[in-house]
């Protein structure tokens, strides 16, 4: 059974992303011993109940099925997948029993990550999805960012962090050209246009908790945390002016 897509001003958010977005085939790594997935703490799992979930770009039943605690054949069974290959962008599952939605955040062994590089989109709604398309229609290989942070528009949570199929292939970047941080720097992306407006603080708090695990495991240093407009030889402001920077910083810690 093919389910039903979920679209939100996709034509006129596609048409605004081209114009916008500031810059902003590979095989997947082997899942190894040392590939370790973290979740987000203080999850409540005594209050389970039915949601709705729109599959993302490189979305698979595994990492849904951690999101919400809720195991695979159930989700399969629920929505008549009889072939998880199947899964298109866009389809929307209902997830029966489920807690709420977690961070899933995998960590691959990888000796090449030394930035990361905040990215805002520039636009006032988004998702990794929109994102996809945009970027496909520029010519590149899907979303160019390793992470999105929503902002509550397009059928996401505020502060929820997309996973793409870049970061989950170990593949190059295609956010900042500028001294080589394609190949090096781990792109993410807030949603939201921070010259115009402020960071929700469930951004914030979502971008603190990805931040913190990608640079501790891949033992990125503070000062290598940068934004897009601070990379050497990038011309934009990006991730805008009024992104707190003082703030982002100290919660960060040592």
């Amino acid at each position: 059974m093919i389910l039903k897509r979920y679209h939100i001003a996709t034509v006129i958010l596609t048409a605004s992303l081209s114009l916008f977005l500031s810059s902003c085939a590979t095989r997947a790594p082997k899942t190894t011993d040392s590939m370790i997935s973290y979740e987000s703490p203080g999850t409540a799992v005594h209050h389970r109940g039915a949601v709705y979930h729109s599959v993302a770009p490189g979305e698979t039943l595994w990492r849904i099925s951690k999101m919400y605690d809720v195991d695979i054949e159930t989700i399969r069974k629920t929505n008549r997948i009889y072939d998880v290959r199947d899964i298109e962008i866009g389809t929307r599952l209902r997830i029966p029993g489920a807690v709420k939605r977690r961070h899933v955040i995998t960590l691959y062994p990888s000796h090449k990550w030394k930035y990361i590089i905040i990215h805002h989109s520039a636009t006032d709604i988004g998702n990794s999805e929109h994102f996809n398309t945009a970027h496909l229609n520029r010519g590149w290989r899907g979303v160019g960012y390793h992470f999105v942070i929503d902002n509550g528009t397009c059928g996401k949570d505020n502060g929820q962090i997309e996973t793409s199929p870049r970061w989950l292939k170990q593949e190059n970047g295609a956010h900042c050209k500028a001294d080589r941080m394609n190949e090096r720097g781990i792109g993410i992306c807030l949603v939201g246009n921070f010259s115009k407006e402020r960071v929700s603080p469930a951004q914030m708090g979502s971008l603190v908790y990805l931040v913190n695990k990608l640079r501790k495991y891949y033992h990125i240093p503070k000062d290598h945390i940068i934004g897009h407009g601070q990379v050497r030889g990038a011309n934009t402001e990006c991730p805008g002016k009024k992104f707190p920077w003082k703030n982002f910083y100290s919660r960060l810690g040592r």
